[in-house]
């Protein structure tokens, strides 16, 4: 009996695993470099709220360089996952979102050309592999 449960739970481990979807199945950009010559504007802020059991503290704020958009997590830290993204979300929900790249410690991520930031306006960080939100922040 004890066997049966022992494979039962590595056999739902296994299929909760998130299968990449078509937003993230492209290579992560590389990382923005702010140009100290060029002007800085901000265009959209918000503080990280996390879901239950997580620890998040921090910003998303969203700046224009020239013709660059980029999201700059600020003051930011987290708990430790695996397989943590950032999106761009519609909604406080990965429903609909663009997947800026894998959370490391750069803090700059270029958002796509295409991407309407009147429309996108939730950056989310989520663990793909689990499937799980850690932290909304709300662009205003």
């Amino acid at each position: 009996m004890v066997k049966k449960g022992i494979y039962l739970f590595i056999t739902l481990m296994f299929f909760s695993c998130e299968i990449e979807g078509k937003f993230t199945r492209y290579q992560a950009q590389e990382q923005f470099v702010i140009d100290p010559d060029d002007e800085l504007v901000q265009l959209y802020a918000g503080t990280f709220v996390p879901t239950a059991g997580i620890s998040v503290t921090g910003e998303a704020k969203i700046y224009q360089q020239g013709t660059t958009r980029f999201v700059s997590l600020e003051n930011f830290s987290i708990s430790n996952a695996p397989d943590l993204k950032v999106y761009l979300s519609t909604t406080a929900a990965p429903d609909t979102f663009v997947n800026l790249g894998n959370l490391t410690a750069a803090t700059t991520y270029t958002i796509p050309t295409q991407v309407d930031l009147t429309v996108y306006t939730y950056v989310l960080i989520h663990c793909q592999q689990y499937n799980h939100l850690y932290a909304i922040a709300n662009l205003n």
